[in-house]
């Protein structure tokens, strides 16, 4: 059986909101309500939803970079929910992240050799000839030259940005990454090339990734397991193939409709999804997509559905099958 590296129980992030003359606390923003999976080593999980789901929420809360409200987050064994500050500074070398916009998590005045050796620096590792080297050594990797590393940032295209972005992310040798929409801000043709990057470096290095897209043509591509987010819950999770094949929730098979097919001659049945998503403010009662469901019963608009495994390895949020 595969080990678990990250597992997540229960987790929330509720963002107050504040109102009045004092500012007092009249509401709060479920950005992430109640959610629970796991990400074995070595494969990708793919999380996936519509803009305001709360998958980025997700992935910055594993990293600690906002606190949860709720839930706990245990990362190799050990629970980091509670970890202080420092604590979470030494777990940091294992978990990196790649951020969605390379130009605005590259710092301008800095070299790409500054850069990539930030976080060598950070967490003691090397002398300087040793770190030099290994900026080199990863400049290449990624498919860059070692004389980039005294070019600045702005002297990249996004593709090259995004190489540099990753090249930091591997500096410490991490064993999960974190992907938060890495290809979403680069054109279609540099997006494969990215994608094909990573998956060779996963080979090398037996990297595990969770990644966030919205875009699942491109998660199907990388993806062994998908998990479905609508409105700050976890709707459906499974293999990447059988959720393509046979999604189960009514918002899966809407989602998935909208995937172009590059081909005019085919003719594809697209449910039409009416209505506006709720605000996270103010959810609906029982099933969050109940408004907008086609085949919404009435206990779905009283009782919350559970995430349960409704086929081995596909597990779903939805009274049809309960």
């Amino acid at each position: 059986m595969t080990e678990i590296l990250l597992k997540v129980e229960r987790l929330k992030k509720y963002f107050p909101i504040k109102g009045g003359v004092f500012g007092k606390r009249i509401g709060e923003v479920k950005a992430v309500d109640d959610i629970s999976f796991i990400v074995k080593k070595g494969e990708t999980l793919g999380l996936v939803g519509e803009s305001g789901c709360g998958k980025s929420t997700t992935g910055r809360m594993l990293m600690r970079l906002l606190e949860p409200t709720e839930g706990q987050i245990y990362f190799d064994g050990k629970d980091l929910t509670f970890l202080s500050n420092r604590e979470m500074r030494k777990i940091r070398k294992e978990m990196q992240m790649v951020f969605q916009d390379p130009f605005a998590s590259l710092n301008p005045r800095h070299t790409v050799e500054k850069i990539l050796e930030e976080p060598l620096i950070v967490h003691g590792i090397g002398d300087a000839k040793e770190r030099k080297q290994r900026v080199k050594e990863m400049l290449e990797i990624v498919g860059l030259s070692s004389y980039h590393a005294k070019r600045y940032p702005h002297q990249f295209s996004g593709g090259q940005r995004q190489r540099i972005g990753i090249a930091r992310a591997l500096m410490t040798k991490p064993k999960l990454i974190i992907g938060d929409e890495p290809v979403s801000a680069l054109d279609v043709s540099i997006q494969s090339q990215v994608l094909n990057l990573l998956e060779d470096l996963q080979k090398e290095f037996g990297l595990t990734y969770l990644f966030i897209a919205h875009d699942l043509g491109v998660v199907r591509h990388i993806s062994d397991r998908v998990g479905v987010m609508y409105l700050g819950r976890l709707v459906e999770i499974t293999d990447s193939e059988k959720l393509y094949e046979n999604p189960l929730h009514p918002y899966s098979r809407v989602l998935l409709s909208a995937v172009p097919i590059p081909d005019p001659t085919v003719k594809k049945d697209r449910p039409l999804l009416t209505g506006d998503i709720p605000s996270p403010a103010n959810p609906p009662q029982g099933c969050a997509f109940h408004t907008r469901c086609k085949e919404c019963m009435e206990v779905c608009k009283i009782v919350r559905p559970e995430l349960k495994e409704i086929e081995p390895g596909h597990f779903a949020a939805c009274h049809l099958y309960q």
